[in-house]
């Protein structure tokens, strides 16, 4: 009786401090979905870009993210909005830009991240990736979802609206206990 009760008590705190993290990135995630313009998110990667995110060239591995390249007008008002929204939370977390791939409707882009490098979801360097389950409901029911598919890590996903009221994108909300700085930087 008494391993239980010392399990229990050791256990709860937190427990208890997971959902509060989870709230947190919440509200900032709900946030979010209001305060992030749409329309500019539509118009931060180039057309040229996209015209070479799935170039295959057999002399230039690196051609895709060679030729990356973002319209400053659309990035940096997008950028500084998200990192504000990151300072809501009292803890360390990153607010992140993805974007569906048009013509490619189970591929997904990470088009701005944030100042902890911080992620549940981007394998370092990738200019796409598959669509997880979460990302597709966020982006199809308009609803935020957690996630913690990572032990330790925690995601909030939210989408993000344009001038007249379509989800164009969604922001994921993180943050990783404990912080590791370098976990995401090779």
């Amino acid at each position: 009786m008494k391993g239980l009760l010392l399990t229990f008590v050791l256990v709860a705190p937190l427990a208890a401090a997971g959902r509060g993290v989870a709230r947190e990135l919440d509200d900032v995630a709900r946030i979010a979905s209001v305060m992030v313009d749409g329309d500019a998110c539509r118009r931060i990667v180039t057309l040229r870009a996209l015209e070479f995110m799935f170039k295959n060239d057999p002399r230039d591995q690196w051609v895709a993210g060679d030729n990356y390249e973002v319209n400053d007008e659309a990035f940096i008002p997008v950028k500084k909005t998200l990192i504000r929204l990151s300072h809501l939370a009292p803890f360390p977390c990153d607010v992140n830009l993805w974007m569906p791939v048009a013509g490619h409707p189970e591929k997904v882009r990470i088009v701005i991240r944030n100042t902890n490098e911080l992620s549940q979801f981007w394998p370092w360097g990738a200019l796409y990736q598959d669509m997880i389950p979460s990302m597709k409901q966020v982006l199809e029911t308009g609803h935020r979802v957690t996630v913690s598919e990572k032990p330790g890590w925690v995601s909030v996903l939210a989408p993000v609206y344009d001038s007249l009221g379509d989800i164009v994108g969604l922001v994921e909300a993180v943050t990783q206990q404990p912080i590791d700085p370098q976990g995401n930087v090779k």
